[in-house]
Parts: C-alpha cells; structure tokens; sequence
C-alpha cells in the first residue's frame, strides 16, 4: 500500500512539473511543424542580378557575352536590377511600342520613347497618314529577345535588345482596300532596340532610345 501511495505521489509530482512547462492544453494547439511565428527568423535576400560581378545565368542564355560587362555596371549602380524582369519588360514595350506606332497614337509613344525617336515615330505616321494609308498589322508572335550589348556612363544606363518576331502586316488605302501584305503569312522581322533609364532615378521605366534592324 506504502509503494502504491508513494507511485502516485511521484505521477502527481510530474503531472505538475509538465503543467507548469507545457502549459494548459485545449485541444486546439497547432501541430507539427511549428506555425510561422513561432519559427526563428529567416534572413532574406533581395533580388539581384548576382553578387555585384556577376551576371545570372538566365534560360536559354539570352546574354551575349559583349553585353556581360555593361550589365555588370548597372548591377553595380543599382543592385536591385533584374536581368530576366527587363527582358519581359522589355518584350512587353516591344509589343506596346509596335502597336501604338501602327495605329498612329503618339500619346503612347510619348510614354515609351524618348523625345527623338517620338519624332520620327510622328513624322512616319504623318506621312503615313498624308498617303491615305492605314497599317492593319498583329504581332504574331516574339520568338526571342537576346540582350546584345550594355553600358554605363554615370548613371546614364543603356541596353540594346535583339527582337526575333513574326509579324502579320497589311497596308490598306483610305477606302479600306489591301494594297500591300497579308494577315495569313507573318513576316519574319528581327528588330535591334537600345533602352535607356537613369539608375536610382524616380522614374523606374526604361524607354526606347534607338531603333535599328538586324
């Protein structure tokens, strides 16, 4: 009886040491794994490029090597700059640019170019539009974006980008006739365009400075 009485102090001893560690329990404690707040804080790292140097490597390699030193300036002035964001940025202003030009709005192309090359974009169109001609045109497709080369000077960024596109293009006259192209088979078209923005300015869009053709 003594060595009954004795057991049950002793599983009533432990029964409060594991109250006063673990706490009351409910039946609605979180299970294993700990929730998120309870987990020892995680250090993150913010998007780059790279350690300042050098240049992430990106699917397909859609870098040339001439433009490796260039990017690795920019990342330097401002390490917050992604190589593979502005190449959907800049697939994105392709589209946009090409567009806005084919319908002949100049608002848009005065959010997305700088003031040179707005010009001759208006200049075309005014011509364009002096012939009576209207482009009915679809970008078809973007097969590949390659950025061809970079640099630096200051703050002053640029980066030249190599368009491969398929292009559906019809010209037609003020009465709406074809007189040049078709909308059944794309064009191909491979397009050189240089963007420039000012590191750590206000302004975080880079906007076409140059346009060329491969």
């Amino acid at each position: 009886m003594f060595y009954v009485v004795l057991l049950a102090m002793v599983a009533g001893f432990l029964a409060m040491r594991l109250y006063s560690v673990l706490g009351k329990r409910t039946g609605h404690e979180q299970p294993l794994p700990r929730a998120a707040e309870d987990r020892p804080a995680t250090l993150s790292v913010p998007r780059s490029i790279a350690p300042v140097g050098e240049v992430r490597e990106i699917a397909n390699r859609n870098i040339e090597p001439r433009a490796e030193p260039g990017l690795r300036s920019i990342v330097a002035g401002e390490p917050g700059f992604d190589v593979s964001q502005f190449l959907e940025g800049a697939q994105a202003a392709y589209r946009m640019v090409l567009e806005a030009f084919w319908k002949g709005d100049e608002d848009t192309l005065a959010e997305l170019a700088v003031d040179d090359v707005r010009a001759a974009f208006g200049e075309a169109i005014a011509a364009r539009h002096a012939a009576g001609e209207v482009l009915d045109n679809r970008l078809v497709t973007i097969e590949r974006a390659m950025i061809a080369d970079a640099s630096l000077s200051g703050r002053d960024a640029r980066i030249t980008v190599r368009f491969d596109a398929d292009i559906a293009a019809i010209t037609r006259d003020a009465e709406g006739n074809v007189i040049a192209g078709s909308m059944t088979d794309a064009v191909e078209t491979h397009d050189v365009w240089t963007f420039a923005r000012t590191l750590k300015s206000s302004d975080p869009n880079w906007k076409l400075a140059d346009t060329d053709e491969a």
